[in-house]
Order: C-alpha cells, then structure tokens, then sequence
C-alpha cells in the first residue's frame, strides 16, 4: 500500500506561483507512474500533469502546458508541481496520485480510473 500527501497549496494572486509537494510513504517504489489532478467546485476531477518513472515521460493537460512543470525527486519520495503564471481558473483542489497494481497506457494518464493510490487534497486558490 502506499500512502500520499499533499502539501504547498494555499492562495496567491494571478500571476504568482506555488509548488505543491506529495509525499509518498509506504511501499512507494511499487508506483510506476504519478499524477496530478485537480476539481474544482461544481466540475469534474481533471487530470493535469503525469510523470512516467523510469522513463522520465511526462504529460501535462492543454491547459497547464508551459506554467506547470511536474518533477519527482527519488531520494525524498516527493512528486512535485511546480505552477507558474497561475490564472483564476486554475483554483481548484489538487490530488497527487499514483499507479502501481494495475498497468494502463500512458495514453490514459489523465484518467482518475487507472490510478490506485490518492492523497487527500490540497487547495489552490487564485485570485484575479
């Protein structure tokens, strides 16, 4: 089992930036690919950005292309997201998942179904 938490978000104002954290414990070396998504009120859970571990094959949603950047550091278990030029329409709360018991296309990264493990949460909030 591996368990995940967020941290980092909190509110800043359009333009500025925030780098969320995930923490992995557990037996986190058995995920083979990590995932941010995001929800925000009223809407559907979206994937934003993935990393492939191994391969370093990373993906990011159209909407977040060239602000966010998503990176893992092996040695501390951490995934990161690091959001820059942050936009009012990106407030939402951010998920850090993982997959590892089931194995998906990297096609499908930005579907919630194919991830296994999921943190609990971190808000963002961004305001105009």
């Amino acid at each position: 089992q591996v368990q995940l938490v967020e941290s980092g978000g909190g509110s800043v104002q359009a333009g500025g930036s925030l780098r969320l954290s995930c923490a992995a414990s557990g037996h986190s070396t058995s995920a083979y690919a990590m995932g941010w998504f995001r929800q925000a009120p009223g809407k559907e859970r979206e994937g934003v950005a993935a990393i492939f571990l191994g391969v370093f094959t990373t993906y990011y949603a159209d909407s977040v292309k060239g602000r966010f950047t998503i990176s893992q550091d092996n040695a501390k278990n951490t995934l990161y997201l690091q959001m820059n030029s942050l936009k009012p329409e990106d407030t939402a709360t951010y998920y850090c998942a993982g997959r590892g018991t089931r194995f998906w296309p990297a096609s499908m990264w930005a579907d919630e179904k194919t991830y296994d493990y999921w943190g609990q949460g971190t808000q963002v909030t961004v305001s105009s």
